[in-house]
């Protein structure tokens, strides 16, 4: 049997052109696929088995040019060109949309330019035909001097076809030489920086000149841009204003009349509006699309808010009766306590995330692949711009109301690193469902049941408010790190906006694992440590009450545990810090313990006041013995001015370790987890501080 020889090849194109899906059909790979503009944005590799031939079939980020103006068309440039430090592909595949040759084809011209080696499949060949056009392969294969396939992934036309193209030019590959003519200031521009340019080959230098012009300009984004390079495309910038010239437009310009002077047997559309023209004419309508996109929306933060609430308790119920039973049969002891309260529950704190997720990226990949989802962005991107945020980021945004964890991992659609770190450091400002039984106990304490604000329940009212109050703060801080911090060009949103298909449910079913088995292996990972290093702050050192000859129940050993506890200690040395803000050491034990949930602050309270860790937020002995706390001088701790402080802490702090685990994953940074973190407490404690400082100075208690 004689030995296979290998290759690697990277596929490449523009977004939603069926790139993915061809990279699927070829390598029998089930990798992401969508029809969301700029959807791919994790490398994926198969191999592609040919006769006598294994390909390395790379599926790279789509992008619509080489001019890299987003983290993923920067990683498309970087892998096309061998600068990511992985092996230099030895051929491209590019993946054209045969229904929009010209605009697909200015990449071609720009890989031509470069002199790199590739071939053009053109997708969506059976789609062109249907409506009127007859894209011309050898015409396009004459424009670029490289070979020029018609398929169509969906239906397997072509493929056989080039496999064998692909075959021939790894043995022979293609030499592009296409030279365009650029105004000569243009040129002498260019001659500036080919010293710059390190590239194997003078077509590459001058690709990358071309490409520094274009993209330079996002400082903030492009990495590993020497400052020889931004120094003298500054200086050529300031020279072409000065001359009143356009250095972006010479480019374009120059290219794209060179595309449409070509004839690449591409007749016009039949006649009469596409459905999905007809479509968009309700769906983007400023009305009818707001209140399509209202019921969306509702739909899906109801199906995270209220749906996923059996799967949840079930998770719940699930890990408390594995921690019963491993409690049942494993003799009393620390290394019992460590297995059930530390371990289980640990894993139990992970797992008790996914049915959020699973319905979270269920959603996303509904919308994605049937093509709503860039119309989403659309219609809400004027709103988000306003305060620095881009249009995609809604979505996370609105996720956030049922939980940061799922919330955050969604900003992956979003294409800038800038964009996703600016909406990462917000979205936990949005009051998720694990505050709600904060609130509520919280409300139900301070709040006498038939008191009113103007006719209105005071419960009710407060509710309603600290809801407003965490979008409002949400936004505001967008609109701050968006114009210091995080600040950064506003990239206007370009959309292409794809015709509607029927979802694939296996792509969506493969987002959602592929989803849930990251958030598992890595974020879960960092929750389950963080789960046991806190079990052991609040177990360690062990309490034995000097008192043996009256003995103690259960909740008050259970409560005077927690008090000596290196937790509770912290708890009590945080409190000058907290004392300001109307809390009282108690109070602090529970900001410690909700740092593994926030919803744990409840059951914490319930310890430290004596009812046991069982209590929830609907106890009503737990009401009464926090109503009966006094403070030092004899005046009761919980009072609706101390009620108010502490939900504005709880809304605006960061006491969620699965939050930050998350943000260090999506970020691949410690630095902004702790931003996070450092940020959010100090904002909490400020705002707690000036409501409860404030309500002193006029009079109330």
């Amino acid at each position: 049997m004689s030995a296979r020889s290998t290759a690697r090849v990277a596929i490449a194109g523009n977004p939603n052109t069926g790139k993915t899906s061809l990279f699927n059909r070829l390598t029998g790979a089930n990798a992401r696929v969508g029809n969301y503009a700029g959807v791919t944005v994790e490398r994926e590799e198969a191999t592609w088995r040919l006769p006598g031939l294994d390909v390395e079939l790379v599926d790279i980020p789509g992008t619509y040019s080489l001019a890299a103006r987003s983290g993923e068309e920067q990683i498309a440039v970087r892998a096309l060109f061998g600068l990511d430090g992985a092996p230099r592909p030895q051929l491209v595949v590019l993946v054209v949309d045969s229904t929009q040759l010209v605009r697909n084809l200015y990449l071609a011209l720009q890989l031509a330019e470069a002199q790199l080696p590739f071939v053009i499949a053109l997708n969506l060949a059976d789609v062109a035909r249907k409506t009127g056009i007859q894209p011309d392969a050898s015409r396009v294969s004459a424009a670029f001097g490289v070979p020029a396939v018609l398929v169509s992934a969906a239906t397997g036309e072509g493929l056989t076809a080039l496999g064998a193209v692909v075959a021939e030019a790894l043995e022979n590959p293609p030499k592009p030489m296409l030279a365009l003519a650029y105004p000569q200031a243009l040129e002498a521009d260019l001659a500036g920086l080919l010293p710059y340019a390190e590239a194997a080959t003078p077509g590459e230098a001058r690709a990358l000149s071309l490409w520094s012009i274009l993209s330079v300009e996002e400082g903030d984004e492009l990495l590993g841009v020497p400052v020889a390079v931004r120094t003298v495309v500054g200086a050529i910038r300031s020279r072409a204003a000065i001359a009143g010239r356009d250095p972006d437009l010479e480019i374009v310009g120059t290219r794209y009349r060179y595309l449409e002077a070509q004839d690449f047997g591409a007749a016009p559309p039949k006649a009469g509006i596409a459905f999905s023209e007809r479509v968009d004419r309700v769906v983007l309508h400023p009305l009818s699309g707001a209140a399509l996109f209202l019921v969306v929306m509702t739909l899906m933060f109801q199906a995270l808010f209220a749906w996923s609430e059996p799967a949840v308790a079930m998770v719940e119920q699930a890990f408390s009766a594995v921690g019963a039973g491993l409690a049942a049969i494993l003799p009393a002891g620390v290394f019992t306590d460590l297995v059930v309260d530390g371990l289980v529950a640990g894993v139990g704190s992970v797992v008790v995330f996914l049915p959020q997720i699973l319905l979270l990226f269920c959603f996303i990949g509904f919308l994605e692949d049937c093509g709503y989802m860039a119309r989403v962005a659309f219609l809400v991107d004027r709103m988000m711009k306003s305060v620095g945020l881009h249009g995609r980021a809604f979505v996370p945004m609105l996720s956030g109301y049922a939980c940061a964890v799922p919330a955050i991992m969604a900003t992956r659609t979003l294409e800038r690193r800038r964009d996703r770190l600016l909406t990462m450091m917000v979205v936990p400002l949005m009051s998720c469902s694990a505050r709600l039984p904060v609130y509520t106990l919280v409300v139900a304490t301070v709040f006498a049941d038939d008191s009113e604000v103007l006719g209105l329940s005071t419960r009710a009212v407060t509710m309603v408010g600290m809801y407003l109050f965490s979008t409002g703060m949400a936004i505001l801080a967008a609109a701050v790190l968006g114009r210091t911090l995080l600040r950064g060009p506003q990239i206007p949103l370009l959309l292409e906006l794809p015709p509607y298909r029927m979802p694939r449910l296996p792509t969506v079913l493969r987002q959602m694992w592929l989803r849930a088995r990251a958030f598992l292996t890595e974020a879960g990972s960092t929750i389950l440590v963080a789960t046991v290093i806190l079990w052991g702050l609040l177990y360690f050192p062990r309490y034995e009450s000097p008192i043996v000859d009256v003995p103690a129940s259960e909740d008050v050993a259970s409560a005077a545990q927690l008090e000596h506890s290196y937790g509770g200690r912290l708890g009590q040395f945080i409190e000058p810090a907290i004392r300001p803000l109307g809390f009282d050491w108690k109070i602090g034990v529970g900001l410690v313990g909700s740092f593994a949930a926030r919803e744990v602050f409840v059951a914490t309270m319930g310890v430290m006041y004596g009812i046991g860790d069982d209590a929830d937020e609907g106890s009503t002995p737990l009401r009464d013995r926090m109503k009966g706390e006094t403070r030092a001088d004899g005046t009761p701790l919980w009072t609706p001015l101390t009620g108010v402080s502490l939900m504005v802490f709880f809304a605006l702090s960061a006491q969620c370790l699965s939050t930050i685990a998350v943000v260090r994953r999506e970020s691949r940074s410690w630095a902004w987890a702790s931003f996070l973190f450092v940020y959010m407490t100090v904002l909490a404690w400020v705002a707690s501080l000036s409501v409860y400082g404030g309500g002193i100075w006029l009079g109330f208690r």
